[in-house]
């Protein structure tokens, strides 16, 4: 490989391991000058990598979301951990099997012989605890048409048919009418949290049951959700149910995260989509600095929102992990 292709490809890595990049840093992490820099920049947008410039004092660039998927650059180990969370949920994850099958697919194809030998000897099988839920399966397409109309604030109508407990005969319901709020996670399945029009009261429908309509309605301004949290409101209408609110400690974060990939690993916290990578997650724990391991384990950046001793928890383990990894062996 030649130096300016090594190089390009080293920009390209930089770019995607953080949000930022001030143009004097990024000279200097290369080992160039500036103008290399520039030059190099300007060769990967006609990569087609869209890569925008950053203004402000020092200046910078941004690798942004573009409208075409350019090729991806994957080091050893990303590669080799790709292929584990693929694996993980072809086999693993309700509803995504068959695409995260293809996605390992395709990645496969694309690398290079020394790496698809050393990934072709990795295999791994997800298997469930005893006693684990199995939710229903739920195609992505349907988490992406709910989430879009949850966020574009848009009435949504869809058929919703009759539980297992209704009675033989019974006629099919209409369409139901709703102003969706919140997609979430609990035990293991999906739900739509919404108010419906026709009933003129707060719902929580279970997303395996749904089968939206075309077209979506009309834009609506959000109501307030009785008492202004989605996870005491989720936890009130299964009341009974294990969740966050079975715990002596009780805390709330945000995961740079997809909603979908926290829920696999989630069965008695409560998440909630914010985006298509980032969601907020409730969990319960027996102990602050226990529970906030437990949320380290999902190896996303962490905001946490509450409470106070949740964060001096993180705290704390910080100044544990740091001193463990400066200690040296006696």
């Amino acid at each position: 490989m030649s130096t300016t292709s090594a190089r390009l490809l080293s920009l390209l890595s930089l770019l995607q391991a953080r949000r930022d990049w001030p143009g004097a840093l990024l000279a200097h992490r290369l080992g160039v000058s500036g103008r290399t820099v520039r030059r190099d920049v300007d060769r990967l947008r006609g990569l087609g990598y869209p890569i925008e410039s950053v203004k402000g004092p020092d200046g910078g660039y941004r690798l942004g979301a573009g409208s075409a998927l350019p090729p991806l650059l994957f080091d050893d180990e990303q590669a080799v951990a790709l292929t584990v969370a693929l694996q993980t949920a072809a086999t693993g994850v309700t509803g995504i099997e068959e695409a995260a099958a293809r996605a390992l697919t395709t990645v496969r194809q694309v690398m290079p012989a020394r790496l698809r030998h050393r990934v072709d000897a990795l295999r791994v099988v997800a298997v469930g605890r005893a006693g684990d839920a199995t939710g229903p399966r739920v195609e992505p397409s349907l988490l992406m048409t709910l989430s879009a109309a949850v966020h574009a604030r848009v009435e949504l109508r869809f058929d919703y048919p009759p539980g297992p407990t209704a009675g033989p005969g019974e006629a099919v319901p209409p369409p139901r009418r709703t102003q969706p709020h919140h997609l979430v996670t609990w035990g293991g399945r999906w739900y739509l949290v919404a108010w419906d029009l026709d009933r003129d009261d707060w719902r929580t429908f279970r997303v395996d049951r749904i089968s939206p309509r075309t077209p979506t309605g009309p834009r609506f301004t959000p109501r307030e959700l009785p008492g202004g949290d989605v996870a005491a409101f989720v936890a009130g209408r299964f009341a009974g149910a294990a969740g966050p609110g079975d715990w002596p400690c009780r805390g709330e974060v945000i995961l740079d995260l997809p909603a979908r990939t926290v829920s696999t690993w989630t069965r008695d916290g409560l998440v909630e989509e914010l985006r298509p990578d980032r969601c907020r997650l409730v969990l319960g724990g027996w102990s602050w600095p226990g529970l906030a391991a437990v949320l380290g384990r999902y190896d996303a950046d962490i905001e946490v929102v509450g409470p106070p001793e949740l964060r001096a928890a993180f705290a704390r383990l910080a100044r544990r992990y740091a001193a463990a990894a400066q200690a040296t062996d006696r």
